[in-house]
């Protein structure tokens, strides 16, 4: 898995750990680049998969990124739960509102804790 990580096929996102720990847990795996997904498909591929594919490739550029037990990323302190238009933050109760987000796809503009997918295409 790591040499394929190393080819650029892949991306490993680690789970939430301390020291060496993070170097052998990896909870979920994505493909480097979400076209891929298109080209190895039979069928369209899950939406949900794509966009946390290309949330995880645009964030890993210049910030720290693991899973969360709560939603399906955290970074920096900070919890993101990746979806289309209508998702909500049903998952993210429990979770200081000032360190959690909900990143859309669909959608055109920053509402409150609601961040636009493509914002994130900045960071690359």
């Amino acid at each position: 898995m790591r040499l394929l990580e190393k080819a650029g096929l892949i991306s490993l996102l680690p789970e939430r750990a301390n020291g060496l720990k993070q170097l052998e847990k990896i909870e979920k795996v994505y493909l480097q680049n979400p076209n891929i997904a298109y080209a190895l498909s039979q069928n369209t591929p899950d939406k949900d998969s794509i966009r946390e594919s290309i949330f995880f490739a645009w964030m890993r550029v210049g910030h720290h990124i693991t899973s969360s037990s709560v939603s399906d990323f955290e970074s920096d302190n900070c919890t993101f739960e990746v979806g289309g238009r209508n998702k909500g933050r049903r998952q993210l109760n429990g979770i200081a509102l000032e360190k959690a987000y909900v990143v859309r796809d669909d959608i055109e503009h920053a509402v409150l804790r609601n961040i636009p997918l493509w914002m994130f295409g900045f960071l690359y």
